[in-house]
């Protein structure tokens, strides 16, 4: 099939309609097996006297909620990240925006006797955004090629996994509570504490989408951008504010999960469109879609003790990670 004739809204049409597919699984699917009719018997007529419609409505909802904002939130934010570095290797995952606020969310819940939400997210979102700065400077140094930027987000990457690890190795009695945010994981999150963090998700995505224009311009060059009239640093600020926004809350939304930023942008971008203002939907859509996918895979292949949804994000960006790396895939797309 030549999906070059395709036009971009009907790859939109066909990832909205898989997404419904997948989420309809996402209900059925769990230890308790739903049947469909039963699902949507729950959403539109529940019954809370019928135990399989609590489930629905509880946890496999809000598991459905967070996999769907979660995924498209990454997605968005490596495309931004993409865009804003001229760097196809660039993701929350890999340049330690994830890594820094998983940081943050450890000193946190370790050194705080029950933490509130909001102190946990603003902990998310302080470490993505510390981690994410330090990534600019040490890779953004005079004549630095995209190789740099890269290793210098490897290095604030591993910094703060260790950290992380040597916290965890003093106090071993907490690991229990923090695998949830170094996994990755849909699971154990009350839909009062999602519908908290939604706001601000719905709000960096719709942040994104408003930059999209600016975007298309600023792949072009500083040069170029900075010819056109465009405010180079209040755009590049922008794009960091709404970066820091979607990886943030995603992270204390569902922990640590990576490559979704890398791998979708860059499918988006070849089956969809590189102009920003069909890649930026197609993003959030794919990401949705992807990581609907690996939760309705964990729990179906993870028997009584299902797998975390961060391993299977990992498991299949590694592969393609490496794919790009030996094709020296460091120009821009």
């Amino acid at each position: 099939m030549n999906t070059a004739r395709i036009h971009p809204g009907v790859w939109l049409l066909l990832a909205a309609a898989l997404w419904v597919a997948l989420a309809l699984a996402s209900l059925c699917t769990g230890p308790l097996r739903i049947a469909p009719g039963t699902v949507i018997d729950a959403l539109l007529n529940h019954d809370p006297t019928i135990a399989e419609h609590v489930v629905v409505t509880t946890t496999r909802l809000s598991r459905l909620v967070i996999a769907t904002l979660v995924g498209a939130a990454l997605a968005v934010a490596g495309a931004l990240m993409q865009a804003m570095t001229r760097n196809p290797l660039a993701s929350p995952g890999l340049f330690g925006v994830n890594a820094g606020a998983v940081l943050a969310i450890v000193l946190v819940t370790l050194y705080v006797a029950l933490p509130p939400t909001a102190l946990i997210t603003g902990a998310a979102f302080g470490g993505a955004a510390l981690a994410g700065t330090a990534v600019h400077l040490l890779g953004n140094a005079r004549h630095a090629g995209p190789t740099r930027l890269v290793l210098a987000g490897a290095a604030t990457t591993a910094l703060c996994v260790a950290i992380t690890q040597a916290i965890l190795v003093v106090d071993q009695e907490s690991l229990d509570n923090i695998l949830f945010w170094l996994a990755g994981s849909t699971a154990a999150r009350d839909m009062r504490e999602v519908l908290g963090l939604a706001p601000v998700l719905c709000l960096g995505l719709l942040g994104a989408m408003l930059l999209a224009p600016h975007l298309d311009v600023l792949a072009a060059g500083d040069q170029v951008a900075a010819g056109l009239g465009q405010r180079m640093g209040r755009i590049k600020a922008a794009t960091g504010l709404a970066v820091v926004c979607l990886a943030g809350a995603a992270v204390s939304m569902a922990g640590s999960i990576g490559f979704v930023g890398l791998i979708v942008p860059h499918l988006a971008r070849r089956l969809v469109s590189p102009r920003h203002g069909w890649l930026l939907p197609a993003c959030a859509l794919f990401g949705a879609v992807l990581l609907v996918a690996a939760d309705v895979l964990a729990r179906a292949t993870g028997g009584t003790q299902e797998l975390p949804i961060g391993v299977l994000t990992t498991a299949v960006g590694v592969p393609v990670f490496i794919v790009m790396l030996r094709r020296g895939r460091h120009g821009r797309g």
